[in-house]
């Protein structure tokens, strides 16, 4: 029996990716470590399946024709066999003491005939070149090493919502919500997060700093540049959250209210992109992308629109669009994110 199945997308990943794995391997036999080369160009392919050559029990390389990030997810859950799921991205790693712990949670849950939905736990920003290293944790707003429901959800600080960093699915659920992610789009962890929420009656967390989410590199997606770049995409996947939004038939008001929350998050990054960039037609598609919300929901538009981060978001004029960029930057520096 594998407890999690671990995805692990690569795309010319050689330079970083024996680490990431190296760690999941701590996990033995009650992991299964799925590597999935997306078409690289480089050793990616080679050390794949040195990997399942080497451990046949744990490893299995999966290779495909290059998909992109959300292409690689698709395939790894698609051949998950493990109880829960956890996307683990090549740059990446985790912390193996806290993998003892979540496995020793999980096992313990299992043999009392017990399946979570969702467990989280905290992630690490580890920025490169920076000496602190900024903890996500969630202790103070949902309860610790009980199960609970979403009636239990406090009110999430800015910087806590669930990332793809800081969640665990069970698989059944991942499959039971037709998880579908977009082939070639960046920034579809977000609806890999989003799509199975309505699915989630049960909900775990461990208070442990078990994934470490790498930044630093000039490639990676989340760079600031490649953010500006590419903001048609995060346009994408942000309108594509909020139409599941609304066809999702949401009743659980604490839901809801979640994943209300969720939206105003992605809303604000896709609002800060745009104003960073600085061109008349990102602020175009920025305006664009707020009369779509308006238009969809009212009541959604206002409860986002007249929040604080929203009327920051939506400032008047040059001065108004400058002082929510450097709002952004004080932030980006505090919290240590991109």
């Amino acid at each position: 029996m594998k407890l999690i199945s671990f995805i692990v997308p690569c795309y010319n990943s050689q330079d970083y990716m024996e680490h990431c794995i190296e760690t999941l391997l701590h996990g033995g036999d009650e992991v299964e470590i799925l590597i999935v080369n997306d078409g690289s160009k480089d050793r990616t392919a080679e050390i794949a399946d040195f990997y399942q050559q080497k451990y046949p029990t744990i490893c299995r390389a999966l290779h495909q024709e290059n998909k992109g990030h959300g292409g690689a997810v698709n395939t790894g859950v698609a051949h998950a066999s493990g109880i829960y799921t956890k996307v683990v991205d090549s740059d990446d790693w985790v912390d193996q003491k806290s993998l003892d712990l979540i496995l020793d949670r999980l096992r313990e849950l299992y043999r009392q005939d017990t399946i979570i939905d969702m467990v989280l736990a905290n992630y690490v920003y580890e920025k490169q070149g920076q000496k602190h290293k900024t903890v996500i944790q969630y202790r103070r707003a949902i309860p610790t090493g009980k199960i609970f429901g979403w009636d239990k959800l406090k009110r999430l600080k800015i910087n806590q919502y669930i990332l793809m960093h800081s969640v665990i699915y069970r698989t059944g659920l991942l499959k039971e919500s037709g998880l579908q992610l977009p082939e070639h789009t960046f920034y579809v962890d977000n609806i890999y997060v989003y799509q199975p929420l309505p699915y989630v009656k049960t909900m775990y967390y461990i208070d442990t700093d078990f994934y470490r989410y790498f930044i630093g590199r000039d490639d990676q997606s989340v760079n600031e540049k490649n953010m500006i770049a590419r903001i048609d995409q995060q346009l994408f996947v942000n309108r594509w959250m909020i139409d599941y939004f609304f066809t999702a038939n949401v009743n659980n008001k604490y839901l809801r209210r979640y994943m209300i929350h969720y939206l105003k998050i992605i809303m604000t990054v896709s609002t800060v992109i745009a104003l960073k960039s600085n061109t008349k037609e990102n602020l175009r598609k920025k305006q664009s992308l707020w009369r779509y919300l308006y238009r969809k929901d009212k009541k959604v538009y206002y409860k986002i629109r007249l929040g604080a981060m929203g009327q920051l978001m939506n400032l008047p004029g040059r001065g108004g669009r400058k002082a929510t960029v450097t709002l952004y930057k004080i932030s980006q520096k505090i919290v240590g994110f991109n």
